[in-house]
């Protein structure tokens, strides 16, 4: 704990010297020493330094950060709502960063959470949205089949006519 609370007060004095690669940096720091220890700490000092690097125009940085703080809320916090929105924040900024495949990944998360929610519409725009896109490239369209298949599956659980 007391490492983690010198790089929260390493990255103020960073701030104050507008540095801010060096304050962001140091809130990560922070937010991997309270990891185990004080998870909700961890999450808020990640989001301060999400906070700097979306300032600073680092979006793929930001995103990586944000899935940290999903991975969180996954394991340590059990907050499955949040999490889920971590990851599309993650997948939106990896699309505007034309990280196609990464943003895929996190969408393929959300998309999965929300057919354990039985939020199964969702789900169904998701599959079908990352199925598409690996159908129009050569070395994703194998993996299209089982996108279209978690699409059917979730189309069954909505209901029968649906899946027809």
């Amino acid at each position: 704990p007391e490492a983690g609370a010198a790089f929260p007060r390493a990255a103020q004095l960073q701030l104050q010297l507008q540095s801010k690669h060096d304050a962001a940096t140091n809130f990560v720091d922070a937010g991997n020493a309270f990891k185990k220890a004080d998870p909700q700490e961890a999450v808020t000092c990640l989001l301060r330094a999400i906070e700097i690097y979306t300032d600073m125009g680092r979006f793929t940085i930001a995103a990586k950060h944000h899935i940290a703080i999903a991975e969180i809320y996954e394991s340590d916090l059990l907050d499955i709502e949040k999490a889920v929105a971590h990851y599309e924040q993650a997948a939106d900024y990896y699309r505007g960063e034309e990280s196609t495949s990464s943003a895929n990944k996190c969408l393929l998360k959300v998309a999965a959470y929300a057919a354990q929610l039985e939020q199964f519409p969702r789900a169904i725009d998701i599959y079908e949205q990352v199925g598409s896109v690996a159908m129009d490239s050569p070395l994703l369209k194998y993996s299209a089949k089982e996108h279209f298949f978690r699409a059917a599956l979730c189309h069954f659980c909505v209901d029968m006519l649906n899946a027809k």
